[in-house]
């Protein structure tokens, strides 16, 4: 049960920081001051409109039984000395009856208090409307012969603190919630700018605006993330400047080996070397390039049914065909992005006599689906084939061309942008690659 409670409150709950720090903060505010407004209400304020109208109802009928058994000028006195001494204004009504229209309110604490001390004492010969009037109640009695029209103040029957009371209440509430409003904000901002720097981050961007500020654990995991930032570029640039090394040693000697076989006699062997070499050389190149695939290029905004229309303008037009759903913006690092969708595109039509490419709109994401025609791939190897250097011995071998880093190097770089790429069974009986990047 304890479960099924816990998973409520997770979907009723809002999800970011800012808001159930504001929750904390307001909900008790909130409960204290209805409890309060609850007790005030039932015990005070009931209490004392009760005593009020009683009181009131005890003039009424002393008025009453006084006017009934008085002569004109009596009356006359009585009406006057009760417009003086209570706020009464008395209007006496010969030959008519009560009104038929129903003017109290079911709800109204004013409305019940009335009828619940009227109705033992005039029965039904009663009628009053407390919602005509802002200020005044109109109350009238009925005898055999006559109506007692009273107006009174609704002062005598409602305590006038009550406003001031709500008031005083709820202002204050509504104040302190508006400065956690705004302390909150100034305590959450910077953890919401130590994700956005940990995401661009993440996707490969320069993180230079990064400042320490707002609480002590904030300010120290801030300092710590950008200490763990500079480690980790320094690493990155450390690696690329001892692969730019690599290259330059090893291609010297290849270039030198290349030049010795051509001058050899014995041409048979010396293809065979070529060959050999040729391989060596290309494996270090594609190597190099898997490596430097988090290269330093900025992120720009990227129309990405233009990149990949320039990307199959490098190809035969009868070997594809382009279908674009809708067209997407989105930012990343545009030759990199290019390398990652020549590389499927390239594979694409390595094993098929064509392909089929769809761009389309998800939920915060462009999809680019690129599906082929040629003998496909066992779901088994899926996953195997983003490894680098792994080579298929199948029908469809993925590395006849390369050495086995193409859907490596795509699948880095399209984490790097955030993103996902995926393979399945192409509805041309082939391989279909799912590539989602996000806005």
């Amino acid at each position: 049960m304890s479960f099924g409670l816990n998973n409520l409150l997770k979907k009723i709950l809002p999800k970011r920081l800012f808001y159930r720090a504001l929750i904390i903060v307001a909900a008790p505010i909130i409960i204290l001051q209805l409890t309060i407004s609850i007790v005030f209400f039932d015990s005070i304020w009931i209490k004392a409109n009760k005593g009020m109208t009683k009181s009131l109802v005890g003039e009424v009928k002393t008025l009453f039984d006084s006017l009934n058994s008085a002569d004109t000028d009596t009356v006359i006195f009585l009406t006057n000395l009760y417009k003086k001494n209570f706020d009464f204004v008395i209007n006496i009504k010969k030959s008519e009856s009560l009104p038929t229209t129903k003017s109290d309110r079911r709800f109204s604490p004013m409305d019940r208090s009335l009828r619940r001390e009227l109705k033992p004492i005039f029965g039904n010969n009663y009628w009053f409307d407390t919602v005509t009037f802002i200020d005044l109640v109109d109350l009238r009695i009925g005898t055999n012969d006559q109506i007692i029209q009273i107006f009174f103040p609704k002062s005598k029957i409602a305590p006038s603190s009550v406003r001031v009371f709500v008031l005083w209440i709820t202002l204050p509430s509504l104040i302190l919630i508006l400065i956690a409003i705004l302390f909150l904000r100034n305590q959450t901002r910077p953890i919401v700018k130590l994700s956005k720097a940990a995401e661009r981050f993440g996707r490969g961007e320069k993180v230079d605006d990064l400042r320490p500020s707002g609480a002590s654990e904030i300010r120290k995991a801030t300092i710590e993330f950008d200490k763990m930032m500079k480690r980790i570029n320094k690493h990155l640039n450390q690696r690329s400047e001892m692969l730019s090394g690599i290259s330059h040693d090893l291609r010297t000697p290849l270039t030198r080996l290349k030049l010795q076989l051509a001058m050899t006699d014995k041409k048979d062997n010396s293809k065979k070397m070529a060959s050999d070499i040729d391989e060596m050389e290309k494996m270090l190149n594609d190597y190099l390039q898997y490596a430097k695939s988090q290269s330093e290029e900025d992120y720009v905004e990227i129309h990405i049914n233009e990149l990949v229309l320039d990307i199959l303008r490098n190809f035969d037009s009868s070997k594809y065909e382009c279908k674009i759903i809708e067209k997407v913006k989105i930012y990343g690092r545009k030759n990199l992005l290019r390398r990652s969708l020549s590389n499927i595109v390239e594979n694409g039509l390595s094993y098929g006599d064509k392909i089929y490419v769809e761009i389309k709109k998800s939920v915060g994401n462009a999809i680019v689906t690129i599906q082929d025609n040629g003998p496909g791939l066992p779901k088994k190897e899926y996953e195997n084939v983003f490894k680098p250097f792994y080579r298929v011995d199948k029908s469809r071998s993925l590395n006849r061309s390369g050495v086995g880093l193409g859907l490596s190097i795509s699948q880095d770089i399209v984490k790097s942008h955030g993103g996902n790429i995926s393979l399945s069974e192409s509805k041309f009986k082939g391989l279909a690659v799912k590539v989602s990047l996000p806005f």
